[in-house]
């Protein structure tokens, strides 16, 4: 049997922050090793604790989650911690800070307890979590500014040398799909995923999957058809 999925919750609200720990905690495959009321205590138990996963709000007194993220899984971290961001607030530059930032997901307070459920594990194999609506009004208003450098020159629009298959891959991902959902829909293995995936970004020498998604929408990948 594998290891559980190591759990750090970061929420300043005692009542939320206890149903994260039930909910969380009576999956066999979830350990909660620790809470933190904000992320100066989040950034400090992360390092203690090396969580798989640190479930984070954003809007709390003293360090907020945006700059808790970056601390734990910004650019400039050699050991980076996987964050998931859960907050009441769905507005763009929250979500687009937190990107930013490094966390690896994002996901609403409203979400039921499955859903939080499935974030983790999400996130915890190395995916990213990024709901379509929430990718669509990302690319809608932040587009430029999450893939730095200005407008995408004309030969980008060649797309590296993608294959056939590597587009479709690239479409899928800037649909908001995970791994696992890619893999159901081409009838593939999530392994096979994992590797369209890396060969992707190294191709089009992007970041993660948020600049693969901007990357599909301004190139004109989503209005390609095989």
């Amino acid at each position: 049997m594998s290891e559980p999925i190591r759990v750090l919750i970061c929420e300043d609200q005692q009542l939320v922050r206890a149903g994260y720990v039930t909910i969380l905690g009576s999956e066999p495959d979830v350990e909660v090793v620790g809470e933190a009321e904000d992320g100066g205590e989040a950034v400090e138990k992360a390092g203690r604790l090396r969580p798989d996963v640190v479930v984070m709000d954003i809007r709390m007194p003293g360090m907020d989650g945006i700059d808790a993220t970056r601390l734990l899984a910004g650019p400039d971290v050699a050991d980076p911690v996987k964050v998931l961001v859960v907050t009441t607030f769905n507005v763009d530059e929250y979500v687009y800070a937190a990107l930013r930032a490094g966390a690896s997901g994002f996901l609403l307070k409203n979400a039921r307890p499955a859903e939080l459920v499935d974030a983790v594990r999400t996130v915890a194999t190395g995916d990213s979590l990024l709901a379509p609506a929430v990718t669509r009004s990302l690319i809608g208003r932040f587009g430029e500014r999450i893939r730095p450098g200005g407008p995408v020159p004309p030969d980008e629009r060649e797309h590296a040398a993608l294959t056939l298959r590597e587009t479709e891959v690239l479409r899928l991902i800037a649909t908001g799909m995970s791994n696992a959902e890619i893999a159901e829909q081409l009838v593939i293995s999530h392994e096979t995923v994992k590797t369209y995936v890396s060969r992707i970004l190294s191709k089009l020498e992007l970041r993660d999957r948020v600049q693969a998604v901007v990357f599909a929408y301004r190139t004109g990948v989503m209005e390609m058809r095989g």
